[in-house]
């Protein structure tokens, strides 16, 4: 779950793409269907929790990796210099039911950032 409780209070769930409802040239097990959106050369902070077990919120490509402990919250902050798809995954052993959750963050100008809050 991502919330963006700067802008209107915008939350929503990302869910894995099962393999059989994938589209041409979509990573298996990495694609989502609502990708997190965040503006470009810009720093970015987050604050990261869970709710049920010890998850740990990865994206390699942006050299960020920080635990999701419940009753905890920790935040984490990046810049991402370019635009374009960065994927990640938990990299925690979380349980049943919890391979692979994966992480799709989309890097854009803040052009079309604004553009995307404003749909919502």
């Amino acid at each position: 779950s991502y919330e963006y409780s700067d802008f209107k209070n915008l939350e929503f769930d990302a869910y894995m793409i099962m393999t059989n409802e994938l589209e041409d040239k979509s990573f298996r097990v990495l694609e989502v269907d609502n990708h997190t959106i965040i503006p470009h050369s810009l720093q970015i902070r987050m604050l990261i929790t869970a709710s049920d077990v010890i998850h740990s919120w990865a994206v390699p490509s942006l050299g960020v990796k920080v635990d999701a402990v419940p009753g905890r919250l920790n935040q984490l902050s990046f810049f991402s210099n370019r635009t374009g798809m960065f994927y990640g995954q938990c990299s925690e052993i979380c349980g049943a039911n919890h391979s692979f959750m994966p992480i799709v963050l989309e890097a854009v100008p803040l052009v079309n950032f604004l553009d995307w809050l404003n749909k919502y």
